[in-house]
């Protein structure tokens, strides 16, 4: 099974992304757009996992806490890489300092698992589309940065989840396995 550990979005994060989607759209019909009920912050994605680790997986989250919930505003258009060979448009995401404690926390919690420490630095953010090189994008770019500061909504989360993905023709379908309060 294909796992991984993130926040869900609240309604109205959805439906404003939903919008910029449907707006973005006609500017690169070759991008490959994330439904909106997909869309969510992850905190460690685990790959694919011995359906038998997730009671110890399970077991490795429950204690993690924080003081307090995250608070988290989604703001800003970027491109990985870089906007002058974009793969994934993406929506930042401006939190509280605890959500890169948590994520800290969750690697931590799942190294002695057997799961590999990311190497790149945390960098929250929604995938909003994937694309790819060659693609005319010059349109998409440009109505990306005239909304490079638009602000989509605002979450205070004080659980996180574990999903599991399942990879289907139209595109991955997500479900919860388990939820985890962490504010103590």
């Amino acid at each position: 099974m294909r796992l991984f550990v993130a926040f869900d979005l609240p309604r109205e994060v959805r439906n404003a992304l939903a919008t910029l989607g449907q707006r973005l759209k006609p500017e690169c019909r070759a991008a490959r757009w994330v439904r909106p009920e997909s869309m969510h912050v992850t905190l460690k994605f685990l790959g694919e996992t011995d359906p038998q680790q997730v009671p110890a997986i399970r077991a490795a989250l429950a204690p993690i806490r924080s003081a307090e919930p995250v608070a988290m505003d989604f703001r800003v258009l970027g491109f990985f890489p870089n906007e002058f060979k974009p793969r994934v448009l993406w929506c930042g995401v401006q939190a509280t300092p605890n959500l890169a404690a948590l994520a800290a926390a969750v690697e931590q919690a799942l190294e002695p698992l057997g799961f590999a420490r990311e190497t790149r630095t945390f960098s929250p953010h929604l995938t909003l589309a994937r694309l790819e090189l060659g693609d005319a994008l010059e349109n998409l770019a440009r109505a990306a940065d005239a909304l490079k500061s638009y602000d989509f909504g605002a979450a205070r989360e004080s659980e996180f989840h574990l999903f599991e993905s399942v990879l289907k023709p139209s595109g991955a379908q997500y479900s919860k396995l388990a939820a985890f309060p962490f504010v103590q």
